[in-house]
C-alpha cells in the first residue's frame, strides 16, 4: 500500500505540483504532489475542494419532497439518488414491498440510468485517452477529436446514451431530474408510444454495447503491460448481489470480497450498513473515507463500482453479459483483476447486461398497467427513538449508494446520512494516484502528458465529486482573500474542531 505518500515527512522546502482542476470528471477536484530536489514524489493527494451540505438542509423538509430534492446532488446520476431515497421512504410509509408494477418501472428507470451514465463515461470522457494515448496531443484528446478520427465509435456512444435517456424520460417523466418515483411506488406507467419507441431501438443498442465491450477487450489485448499494471493495486471489493449470488443493481444483500477474491462478508442486510461501515475525516479534503469497521481504517478500505460488481457476483443472469463476464474473469488467470483501467471493460459488460434486462422488462405487461402505489402506516419501520426510519441502498453507476433518513410525526425529516459511490472509492482513488505517481513521476521532468496519467487513473473510477461532498457537521475551511496582484491580504482557517485562527504566514504570502 502507499499510505506513506499521503503525508510527506518534511513538507517545507518541497516543490508543489498541482492538477487543478481534474478534467473530464463530474464536479471539482484537484491533485497535489510534493516533490523533492530530485523530482521524487514525497506526497500525493486527491483533494475534493467543494462542499454542498445536502445532509443538513434536507433536515426539516417534508419527506415526500426528498426524492426530488436529492437529485440535485448530480446532473449525471440523478435517478440513482431519486430511487435510493424512494426506497428509503418506502419503509417510512410502510410500502414493503412496493407493487410489482412499481418495482419493474423503477428497475427500468434504474437500468436506463446506469447504462446511459456508463456509456457517457466510456465514450465521451475516457475514450480520448484510451484511443489516442495518455500523452497524445492535448487539443485532440477530447470527444471532438474522437468524433473526427473515430466517427463510428462516437456515434455509437451518442446513441447509447440517448437510448438510456429515453428510458429515463419514459419512466421518470424527464431525462434529468424527473419525478416518476415516489415514496411507496411510482406515479406513472410507461405509455404505449414510449414502449413502442424503446422496443424499436433495443436490439440495435445491444449490438452497440457488444461492440463497446469488444473495443475494451481489444485495448487490453493490444497493450497488456499497460492495462494490467497501470494504477494497479490489491483491494477488497463491495457491492450488492442477489440472494443467489447474481449481479444485482436495484436491490439485494451486501457482499465483500478480500483482495485475494475470498468472500469476507456475505448476505449482509443493507439495513445494517452502519454495523459494517464507518467513515473517517481527514483535514485536507471534503470527502470522507469509509472503511469496514472490523478491519479498521488502515486495512478496511475497499473499492465499489463496475470492477467490484463484475467480480463480486457469482454470475450475471443474462446470457450475453455472463459470457463477457466469464472472459473478463479469465483475464485474471485465477486471481481478481485489480487493474484500474479494467474498470472500463467491466463498465461495458454492465451496459450489455442492462440492455438485456431492459429488453426483458419491455416484454413485461406490468410496466404498462397495474397498481402503482402501496403503503400502510402500521407497517412503517421505526427507529429505537420512535421516529420512522428508512434506509435505501442501490448500485449507482459508480457503485454502492446509501441513503438513510429518519422522519418525525410531523412528516419532516430529522436526520439524513448519505454515503455515495465515489466516497466509497475515495481511498482507492488516492491509492491509484500514488501508484501512478510512484511509477511514472519519480525523477522525471513534469509534462502535461505525465500529469494526464494521474487524471486517467482518477477518471477510470468515473468519480462524481459533487455527489461525494455532502459534508455533515464541522468541516475544516481555509478562506483566503487575495488582492488584484495575487497577494494574500487575509486568511482565516477553521480547524476540524471548529476553532478559528487568522493565518497570513502558512503559505508564504501566497494564496493556498
Amino acid at each position: 500500500m502507499s499510505f506513506e505518500l499521503e503525508t510527506a515527512a518534511n513538507p517545507p522546502g518541497l516543490r508543489r505540483v498541482a492538477i487543478d482542476p481534474v478534467s473530464r470528471v463530474e464536479g471539482h477536484g484537484k491533485v497535489t504532489l510534493l516533490l523533492d530536489e530530485n523530482n521524487r514524489v514525497q506526497q500525493a493527494r486527491l483533494h475534493i475542494v467543494e462542499f454542498r451540505g445536502f445532509e443538513k438542509f434536507i433536515e426539516g423538509r417534508p419527506y415526500w419532497e426528498v426524492p426530488v430534492m436529492v437529485q440535485r446532488l448530480c446532473g449525471i446520476c440523478p435517478v440513482s439518488h431519486h430511487l435510493a431515497a424512494s426506497k428509503a421512504f418506502d419503509r417510512v410509509v410502510g410500502a414493503m414491498p412496493v407493487t410489482p408494477s412499481a418495482e419493474k418501472i423503477r428497475r427500468l428507470m434504474h437500468y436506463g440510468q446506469v447504462m446511459q451514465s456508463n456509456a457517457l463515461h466510456f465514450f465521451h470522457l475516457s475514450s480520448p485517452d484510451l484511443l489516442f494515448g495518455f500523452d497524445s496531443e492535448v487539443n485532440r484528446r477530447n470527444i471532438v477529436g474522437v468524433a473526427e478520427r473515430h466517427p463510428d465509435i462516437a456515434k455509437k456512444g451518442v446513441l447509447l446514451r440517448k437510448f438510456g435517456q429515453e428510458v429515463i424520460r419514459a419512466t421518470a417523466g424527464k431525462r434529468v431530474h424527473g419525478t416518476g418515483s415516489v415514496p411507496g411506488g411510482v406515479n406513472k406507467h410507461v405509455s404505449a408510444a414510449d414502449h413502442a419507441l424503446l422496443k424499436a431501438d433495443v436490439t440495435q443498442m445491444l449490438a452497440f454495447a457488444l461492440d463497446a465491450v469488444g473495443i475494451a477487450k481489444q485495448l487490453h489485448a493490444q497493450n497488456p503491460a499497460l492495462y494490467d499494471h497501470f494504477g494497479a493495486f490489491p483491494s477488497s471489493m463491495m457491492s450488492l448481489v442477489r440472494g443467489d449470488g447474481a449481479m444485482e443493481l436495484y436491490d439485494g444483500v451486501l457482499r465483500v470480497r478480500d483482495a485475494a477474491g475470498q468472500i469476507m462478508i456475505d448476505g449482509a442486510s443493507d439495513q445494517g450498513y452502519l454495523d459494517l461501515i464507518e467513515e473517517e475525516v481527514r483535514p485536507w479534503t471534503y470527502m470522507k473515507f469509509p472503511y469496514l469497521k472490523h478491519l479498521g481504517a488502515q486495512t478496511g478500505w475497499y473499492r465499489v463500482g463496475p470492477l467490484a460488481r463484475v467480480q463480486n457476483c457469482d454470475f450475471i443472469a443474462t446470457p450475453l453479459a455472463e459470457r463477457e463476464r466469464r472472459e473478463f474473469v479469465g483475464w485474471g488467470r485465477g486471481q481478481p483483476v485489480h487493474a484500474t483501467l479494467a474498470y472500463h471493460w467491466a463498465r461495458m459488460i454492465e451496459v450489455v447486461h442492462m440492455i438485456e434486462v431492459i429488453a426483458q422488462l419491455l416484454d413485461d405487461p406490468d410496466i404498462l398497467c397495474g397498481e402503482l402505489m402501496a403503503g400502510d402506516p402500521a407497517r412503517a419501520q421505526r427507529h429505537a427513538g420512535g421516529e420512522r426510519e428508512g434506509i435505501g441502498v442501490i448500485e449507482a453507476p459508480r457503485g454502492t449508494l446509501i441513503h438513510h433518513y429518519r422522519v418525525g410525526d410531523d412528516d419532516l425529516v430529522t436526520m439524513c446520512n448519505l454515503i455515495v459511490s465515489t466516497t466509497h472509492n475515495n481511498q482507492a482513488m488516492n491509492e491509484a494516484v500514488r501508484s501512478v505517481a510512484r511509477q511514472y513521476f519519480d525523477g522525471r521532468e513534469i509534462t502535461e502528458g505525465l500529469l494526464n496519467h494521474i487524471e486517467v487513473a482518477i477518471r477510470a473510477y468515473d468519480p462524481c465529486l459533487s455527489c461525494a461532498t455532502h459534508a455533515l457537521g464541522q468541516m475544516p475551511l481555509d478562506v483566503a482573500l487575495v488582492g488584484p496582484q495575487g497577494e494574500l491580504l487575509d486568511r482565516v482557517v477553521r480547524s476540524q474542531r471548529g476553532e478559528l485562527r487568522r493565518d497570513l504566514g502558512a503559505s508564504g504570502g501566497a494564496p493556498p
